[in-house]
C-alpha cells in the first residue's frame, strides 16, 4: 500500500533534512524493486527490510526513527542495540 509507505517514511523523515521529493523518490526505488521481483504477494517484513536499507542511505536519524517503530523495540536496550549495529556497519563500510 503506497500511502502506509508513504506514510512512514514521511514520519521518519520528518524535521529532517529530507525533502519531500526524496520520500517520494524512496517510495518509488521501494515500489520499483518489489515489482521487479515478479511476485504477487510480498511480506510485510520484506519490505519493512527494503525500507530501512534505503533510509539507512538517505539518513541516519529517520532510519532509526523507522526502525524504533518497524522493530517495535520494547525498551531503551534494543534502540541502543539498532544504533551500535549502525555505527559498526559504518566503522567498516
Amino acid at each position: 500500500d503506497r500511502g502506509k509507505l508513504l506514510a512512514g517514511l514521511t514520519l521518519a523523515c520528518r524535521k529532517r533534512p529530507v525533502a519531500a521529493v526524496r520520500v517520494h523518490g524512496l517510495a518509488d526505488e521501494v515500489e520499483r524493486e518489489l515489482r521487479a521481483r515478479g511476485e504477487l504477494e510480498v511480506p510485510s517484513r520484506e519490505i519493512g527490510e527494503l525500507v530501512m536499507e534505503k533510509l539507512r542511505a538517505t539518513d541516519e536519524v529517520a532510519y532509526v526513527r523507522f526502525a524504533s517503530v518497524y522493530r517495535d523495540f520494547k525498551d531503551v536496550h534494543g534502540f541502543v542495540q539498532e544504533i551500535e549495529k549502525l555505527l559498526g556497519a559504518k566503522s567498516y563500510g
